[in-house]
């Protein structure tokens, strides 16, 4: 009986932590950029494209292509940021809990 109100509670405060990991990682921001920094593209720990910042020199019409090729890249560094945040910000929130080995957050 012990071990089941023991579970109870750790399901609680696992409930409860998820709420809060949640709104925290809604709050999380990463940029990323390319070509030396002349694009940035910024995602919400959502995953929506917060902001975009392209350098004027890149605004040649001839150069389409590598603005499009930047982009992605910018934008694929900041997903690569925003996992790594999202994965580090969920490793604390979770610590402490008993939880089974390859278990992932968010669900």
């Amino acid at each position: 009986m012990k071990d089941l109100m023991n579970m109870m509670k750790q399901a609680k405060a696992m409930q409860e932590k998820m709420a809060g990991l949640q709104d925290e990682v809604k709050a999380i921001e990463a940029a990323g950029q390319s070509g030396g920094g002349l694009v940035t593209v910024t995602l919400r720990g959502t995953g929506e494209l917060a902001g975009l910042v392209i350098d004027p020199s890149l605004m040649k019409e001839d150069e389409k292509d590598i603005l499009e090729d930047l982009i992605v890249a910018a934008h694929a560094d900041a997903h690569a940021k925003l996992q790594l945040a999202i994965q580090e910000k969920t490793q604390e929130m979770t610590a402490g809990l008993n939880l089974p080995a390859g278990m992932k957050f968010p669900f």
